[in-house]
């Protein structure tokens, strides 16, 4: 592979970018209030050249983008129905995407990974984007070792592929605290968590990228939201590939099961 491939994906207008709350891996199967608008914005954003994906599933120590032609899907997951486990989402893979990955990131040496796939963060959402599974993808890792600040800085430079008709999607959930999930509340949230997902919207609208990444400043609600990080940073990487004058807007906006926000956002 040589790093002039990039000169072969054709110039777009700047695609969209994608923070999607993921949530159940059951929404891969389920049609719901939150699949059913996953369809429904896939209709409305032009179709991409490729896909870029970042999920919180894969965590690497370095930085790490799939390239091998053919993908497997990955059940990274226990406990589900059978019929979960049966999904193939055969989407192919792009070595030449994972090249041109590679030679935008300046700042980082972004090796090359043929053992991975697709994680249950990216087909579960993007099997609902695009069933017919045609779209070339590949997934960034996220270098559990680096602070919040770098995934930002390193998307800036990943921002050139969305002008490639490369669809950047993030992964995650801004809220995501697991351990004290309230099975007995589907449809609602703990105080604390409404909060926070109010406070983050603000923050993302204010583009307050300090706060963002000094996640120890911020008050409780905050910590319980993002006990760890990794369903978050996937939101750094949308967010540091907003350009200037762009605009955010959010959809699936609610927070569920008391602590798990299904809040997404579109860059556009």
């Amino acid at each position: 592979m040589t790093l002039n491939l990039f000169n072969t994906l054709r110039e777009t207008s700047p695609m969209p970018v994608l923070f999607v709350g993921h949530g159940n891996p059951m929404n891969a199967i389920e049609e719901n209030e939150f699949t059913n608008v996953w369809q429904t914005v896939s209709k409305n954003i032009p179709e991409p050249s490729a896909i870029l994906c970042i999920s919180a599933h894969w965590e690497t120590r370095g930085t790490f983008v799939t390239a091998m032609e053919k993908p497997k899907t990955i059940h990274d997951f226990g406990g589900f129905p059978p019929k979960l486990y049966d999904v193939q989402y055969n989407a192919p893979g792009s070595p030449e995407l994972a090249t041109h990955v590679k030679s935008v990131a300046k700042t980082e040496n972004i090796g090359f990974d043929y053992q991975w796939g697709l994680d249950h963060g990216c087909w579960s959402v993007i099997k609902h984007f695009y069933p017919l599974a045609d779209a070339p993808i590949v997934q960034l890792s996220i270098d559990y070792s680096k602070p919040l600040a770098y995934h930002i800085e390193l998307a800036k430079e990943l921002a050139v592929l969305r002008n490639k008709g490369v669809l950047i999607i993030g992964s995650g959930n801004i809220v995501h605290n697991l351990g004290i999930i309230d099975w007995h509340n589907p449809n609602g949230g703990y105080d604390w968590a409404i909060e926070a997902n109010e406070g983050f919207k603000k923050i993302i609208l204010d583009e307050d990228s300090l706060k963002l990444t000094r996640l120890s400043t911020l008050p409780k609600p905050y910590q319980l939201s993002v006990p760890t990080p990794e369903h978050y940073i996937p939101l750094l990487y949308a967010l540091g590939t907003k350009k200037e004058n762009e605009n955010i807007s959010f959809f699936n906006d609610k927070v569920i099961m008391g602590s798990l926000a299904m809040t997404s956002l579109i860059i556009r």
